[in-house]
């Protein structure tokens, strides 16, 4: 979608890098935007997209990929044609298709992470490379993950365990945290660790309690 403003035209991907530059507490996010590091692909509707194209896409994104780089890269897939009037809304509709793609996946499992949802070892797996993803649209209560349209961002697992390993994940992490503070008056309650819960908690970006189940089992084939 472009949206015509005078001489000026906005597509869905200046939207998208716009609102991660208006003071988004996310440093990380800002410096891919800044070094143009991001893989933005714009699907339309959730309940229409072909599993196969977003799975090639990806694919092609992590071919793509310099592995001697210690730049952070990120694939962003945009849902321009979808609403959701509430959080609960968003979250089916995003472990829905995280289900299909991973039904639609050839690849086994991710070693390095566990398929138990519940587990604090858990990892979204998809083409046999983790992600932890952010999902993101214009009704969450954080406007962290207000985005002007729905998405979801795909955040390689191992690209943190480059930051860890270089001493980098706590400083980056609690700046991060110290920014969104400001930005919002406190620290997004979901946000932990890895390993200190099932991140999957976080996917949505809806606030949940303990006893929050995804809706949806996975295998390592």
């Amino acid at each position: 979608m472009e949206i015509s403003t005078f001489d000026n035209i906005i597509t869905i991907e200046d939207m998208v890098r716009d609102f991660i530059l208006d003071d988004h507490p996310c440093v990380m996010a800002q410096s891919l935007v800044a070094n143009d590091n991001l893989t933005i692909h714009n699907y339309g509707n959730f309940e229409t997209v072909t599993i196969p194209h977003i799975l090639e896409d990806l694919n092609n994104y992590l071919n793509d990929i310099d592995d001697d780089s210690k730049k952070f890269q990120t694939f962003i897939a945009v849902f321009e044609d979808d609403e959701f009037e509430t959080e609960l809304a968003f979250e089916k509709a995003l472990w829905k298709l995280l289900y299909q793609l991973h039904k639609e996946d050839y690849c086994k499992w991710d070693k390095s992470t566990d398929s138990d949802v519940s587990s604090s070892n858990f990892s979204m797996s998809i083409l046999g490379n983790s992600f932890y993803i952010v999902g993101m649209h214009p009704k969450a209560s954080r406007k962290a993950r207000s985005s002007p349209v729905p998405m979801i961002v795909f955040n390689l697992h191992n690209q943190f365990e480059i930051l860890r390993k270089s001493n980098r994940y706590t400083r980056v992490r609690d700046l991060i945290r110290s920014r969104d503070k400001e930005y919002q008056g406190s620290i997004n309650p979901m946000l932990e660790d890895f390993g200190t819960n099932s991140e999957a908690r976080q996917y949505s970006g809806r606030a949940v309690d303990n006893k929050w189940k995804c809706p949806y089992q996975f295998d390592t084939k």
